[in-house]
């Protein structure tokens, strides 16, 4: 109950330093963000930091709040294997789908997808 409640306070906090401080913007959309779908959960620390990342990097993907009992945690746990967030989808050529998840490895698989 009580880490339950530290959970939350914190990542209000999170929220409420993400607001107050915003990565500057990349300059345009890039086109593959289409295939992009990030499971999240909005004050995840985690998932803060993989939005933050993408806003930086001017990737607008699809967000899914992956809460218990959604159809998008559903989703989750029947396509990507587990309900951990973040996790990001990601839509190939063929149709298939990756599922991605580990905050800094999609950070590091975004980051190789923009041009520096």
């Amino acid at each position: 109950m009580l880490i339950s409640l530290i959970r939350k306070t914190v990542g209000r906090l999170i929220l409420l330093a993400d607001s107050l401080f915003p990565p500057e913007q990349a300059a345009s959309i890039q086109d593959f963000s289409r295939s992009l779908t990030l499971f999240q959960f909005e004050a995840c620390p985690f998932c803060v930091k993989v939005r933050r990342a993408m806003r930086r990097l001017g990737i607008q993907a699809e967000l899914r709040n992956a809460l218990p009992g959604t159809s998008a945690a559903e989703e989750l746990i029947r396509e990507g294997g587990k309900l951990q967030t973040p996790c990001l989808r990601i839509k190939k050529d063929d149709g298939s789908f990756q599922w991605m998840y580990e905050s800094s490895d999609i950070i590091q698989y975004l980051e190789t997808l923009t041009p520096h």
